[in-house]
């Protein structure tokens, strides 16, 4: 028995040969690498500073995989997201001129409306005051 026959395939898909960086990358890609790590600066038993490192590195397909997308939903990274927060926006503002314009109807304008009694009592009061006045003159 030969030393190739006894062998298990390269899992690379190279028998006897060395993996070059595409296969690796292809590789990388395929399953993903995560790599985390943590930084602390310190002065005297003090933490000034920590920085949370991580770092993913898989293929857009991998990823949404795993749930992560958020590069749907940015702006500066994806056109759709900005008209996306357009139509919620525009949506919003939609909805209040709808609301306003249904309280407008709701209530006459002020033209059109009537003194309620308690908007003429200050009036009547000063009309009382200005009489009294006159007769202490």
């Amino acid at each position: 028995m030969t030393a190739a026959a006894g062998r298990l395939p390269d899992p690379y898909g190279r028998d006897g040969g060395g993996a070059n960086l595409a296969d690796i990358l292809e590789r990388v890609l395929d399953k993903g690498v995560v790599i985390a790590g943590d930084i602390k600066i310190n002065l005297l038993d003090i933490e000034l500073l920590t920085i949370k490192l991580r770092l993913i590195v898989a293929s857009v397909d991998k990823a949404k995989e795993m749930g992560i997308d958020w590069w749907e939903d940015d702006p500066a990274l994806s056109s759709g997201a900005g008209k996306a927060e357009l139509k919620r926006e525009n949506a919003e503002l939609r909805r209040r001129v709808a609301e306003l314009e249904e309280l407008r109807v709701l209530e006459p304008a002020e033209s059109d409306r009537q003194p309620a009694k308690a908007d003429l009592a200050p009036a009547k009061e000063e009309k009382k005051e200005e009489k009294r006045e006159r007769r202490t003159r």
